[in-house]
C-alpha cells in the first residue's frame, strides 16, 4: 500500500514503497496535531478552531491524491485513493456524493465536529500519544504528550521548513501569528479557498462564543439584581 509524503512545498506523492508494520501513514491533520501538542501557542488553542483546522488538513490532503476535486467552493468527489489512514478514508467515505455537492465551509462545520478528539484517541491507540497518569477524578484529563517517533519528527522537520500549507492551518487554529504579507510558498487555487474556508469559519466560530460569552453575563447581572 502506498504511503502519502509530503514535500516541503505540501504536495502530496505516493511512496512506492510499502509502510512496515505499525507504521502510520502522515498526513496533514496528523502534522498539524503535533504541532499543536509540540509548539507553544501565541493564544490558548480551542479546541472548536483546531477542528475546523484538521478538517480543512483533510481537504487538502484528500484533494491532494485525486478523492476530490475542488469546483469553486464544492466538493466534487472522486475515486477513493488506494493510500489512506482511517480518519482520511472515513473523511472521503462522507463526502456528499449528490449534487449540487457540499461547500467547504459547510464540510469543516459537518466533518469538524468532536474531530480533534477523533484523531487524538486514534493517535493514542496507535502508541503515538501517551497521557501521563494524573488524579484518578481529576476534573479534567491530562494533556496528551507525543511520543518519540518518526511520525513527530516527520511534522516538526516539516514545521521547521516552515511549508505554507501547514503554517497557515496551525495560524488559523491560534498557533501561530500569520506574517502580514501572507505566507510565502506556491499554493494552488483549490489549496487557497480551502485555507479562506477555515479563516472564515474559525472567526465566525469566535464572534459566536463571544456573543455567548456576553449573553451569559448579560445574564448574570440580571439575576445579581434580583
Amino acid at each position: 500500500m502506498p504511503q502519502l509524503c509530503f514535500t516541503p512545498l505540501g504536495d502530496v506523492r505516493p511512496w512506492t514503497g510499502g509502510p512496515t508494520d505499525g507504521e502510520t501513514l502522515m498526513t496533514t491533520a496528523q502534522d498539524l496535531l503535533f504541532v499543536s501538542l509540540d509548539v507553544p501557542p501565541v493564544r490558548p488553542v480551542e479546541q472548536g478552531e483546531l477542528s475546523l483546522a484538521l478538517a480543512g488538513a483533510e481537504v487538502i490532503d484528500l484533494a491532494e491524491v485525486g478523492a476530490l476535486v475542488l469546483d469553486g467552493d464544492r466538493l466534487v468527489p472522486g475515486p477513493s485513493p488506494a493510500a489512506q489512514d482511517r480518519l482520511l478514508a472515513q473523511a472521503a467515505s462522507s463526502l456528499v456524493r449528490e449534487e449540487p455537492y457540499e461547500a467547504v465551509e459547510d464540510w469543516l462545520w459537518r466533518r469538524g465536529r468532536g474531530l480533534l478528539s477523533a484523531y487524538t484517541a486514534r493517535l493514542e491507540a496507535d502508541g503515538l500519544l501517551t497521557r501521563p497518569r494524573g488524579r484518578l477524578f481529576a476534573a479534567r484529563p491530562a494533556r496528551p504528550t507525543p511520543a518519540e517517533s518518526p511520525a513527530r519528527r516527520h511534522a516538526a522537520e516539516r514545521w521547521a521548513s516552515g511549508e505554507p500549507v501547514l503554517a497557515a492551518l496551525a495560524a488559523a487554529a491560534g498557533i501561530r501569528d500569520e506574517p502580514a504579507d501572507g505566507f510565502p510558498g506556491p499554493l494552488t487555487e483549490p489549496v487557497v479557498t480551502v485555507l479562506a474556508a477555515v479563516g472564515d469559519a474559525v472567526t465566525e466560530l469566535v464572534a459566536v462564543r463571544q456573543r455567548r460569552s456576553v449573553e451569559e453575563a448579560a445574564f448574570d447581572n440580571i439575576w445579581r439584581s434580583v
